[in-house]
């Protein structure tokens, strides 16, 4: 892909930041992953009586990493009745935003 055109329409349309998608988008991956697997093994050291990882690290991590931290709230029932937590579909929000400038300039 040559960063020329928007999600495929065959557009001639530059991306807003001038960098082609792959290396933003598994970037993207990456640290979305990360937290997964971090709000999965605090999952799993509270169910085995362990040390845990404090929730300030849980929630700043979920700043970079929204989608991965919401996925793993979902799918493994964690940290969903905590206030504290119910930030992160904010964080989402703000990320999509972040993602829509870094590649269109909007808004």
């Amino acid at each position: 892909m040559t960063g020329e055109a928007v999600m495929g329409l065959g557009e001639s349309f530059p991306y807003a930041s001038g960098v082609t998608p792959e290396i933003p988008v598994l970037l993207f991956l990456a640290v979305n992953g990360a937290v997964f697997l971090l709000y999965a093994a605090d999952k799993r050291r509270a169910a085995t009586a362990r040390w845990r990882i404090p929730e300030a690290t849980l929630l700043c991590s979920a700043l970079f990493g929204p989608f991965g931290a919401l996925s793993a709230m979902q799918i493994l029932r964690h940290k969903t009745q905590k206030l504290r937590f119910f930030i992160v579909p904010l964080f989402c929000f703000l990320q999509i935003l972040a993602i829509l400038w870094f590649f269109t300039g909007f808004p």
